[in-house]
């Protein structure tokens, strides 16, 4: 049987379009019993509603945009899986838009998301950017904007983190409580509040300590491993460290393969501890103890504030958010 439109299912059915409408999309305002009856025999005749039509004359895409800066790092793929449930709930698509860092990938994302693509952002910043005025079109255009892990503070808008100071603090002193006293910290991107708060917490649990701090204890790397490997292992052979905090989980890989290289041992020599969602760590050899962020939870409560601001349920629409990360102490601080 051929499928009929709406019109000819209401002139069927002796109601109006906007009664069969409002039942496809479950609306309170009409009874079961209508509802029921209508959804019944649609499906005899074979009526298929076309949502894509409609969400165009709502303007509403369905979708919503998640810009990340890379999803081999688990904590992005698992943050990822947290927005999809969500969007999924709500009847919604999830675009993945990978900038690798790229502060100009960024800006073109966010630039074509103007056009309607997607009726909201969900964004972990490259942390790049000096300027923020390319976001400010989405305020222009009431599209909802939420950052989640990393954000630009000068930016107003709803924010999902975690206890960064408070957890690198805890993390330091675990270092210190187990032997170590020259402790390397592995830095990217200290223009972001994230890392700036991490790197905060190694500093003042040294100083509770009174563990001196110079300059060369803190290694500046990136994301390109052959120039993370050269900047720690002169870290290495300079400065001799016992103890090792990595600010995220690939910079906590370099040391592994340094130490082997070295013919360092790990933990007997040298302490390794790395912010880190990575289900294999305790596979690694030695098992890597972990600063794991709630990271699916963290993508759950983004989507959450984003479809607040959406569907204007919201009295805070730069509601902030922060959740605890938790320490699991394995085998490359205990040795």
């Amino acid at each position: 049987m051929d499928s009929i439109n709406i019109k000819e299912l209401a002139q069927k059915l002796n109601l109006s379009k906007s009664t069969i409408s409002r039942a496809f999309r479950d609306h309170n305002d009409i009874s079961s019993k209508t509802k029921e009856r209508i959804l019944a025999f649609a499906k005899e005749l074979n009526y298929q509603p076309n949502h894509h039509a409609s969400n165009l004359r709502a303007q509403k895409s369905k979708n919503i945009a998640v810009i990340v800066p890379e999803i081999t790092n688990n904590f992005f793929s698992q943050a990822i899986d947290g927005i999809e449930k969500v969007a999924s709930e709500k009847g919604y698509h999830v675009l993945i838009y990978l900038t690798s860092d790229c502060f100009e990938k960024e800006v073109s994302y966010v630039n074509d998301l103007y056009n309607g693509r997607a009726d909201g952002i969900i964004m972990s910043v490259s942390g790049d950017a000096t300027d923020q005025t390319y976001l400010n079109k989405l305020r222009e255009k009431k599209m909802p904007l939420v950052f989640f892990d990393r954000g630009y503070d000068t930016v107003p808008t709803a924010k999902v983190t975690t206890n960064d100071y408070e957890i690198s603090f805890e993390a330091t002193t675990h270092l210190i409580k187990s032997g170590c006293r020259n402790i390397i910290y592995l830095m990217v991107n200290e223009n972001l509040s994230i890392f700036k708060n991490r790197f905060q917490g190694y500093i003042d649990a040294l100083k509770k300590f009174n563990i001196n701090y110079n300059d060369e204890m803190l290694v500046y790397c990136g994301h390109n491993f052959d120039e993370n490997y050269t900047a720690i292992n002169k870290a290495f052979v300079k400065l001799r460290p016992d103890g090792v905090f990595a600010s995220v989980e690939r910079l906590a890989f370099a040391t592994y393969y340094i130490c082997n290289d070295l013919k360092l041992s790990i933990p007997k020599q040298v302490k390794v501890i790395s912010f880190s969602s990575l289900e294999i760590a305790p596979l690694l050899n030695p098992p890597l103890t972990t600063i794991t962020q709630p990271a699916f939870e963290m993508g759950v409560q983004a989507a959450t504030l984003l479809f607040k601001k959406l569907l204007k349920k919201t009295d805070n629409p730069d509601e902030q958010i922060m959740l605890n990360s938790k320490i699991i102490i394995r085998s490359s601080t205990t040795g």
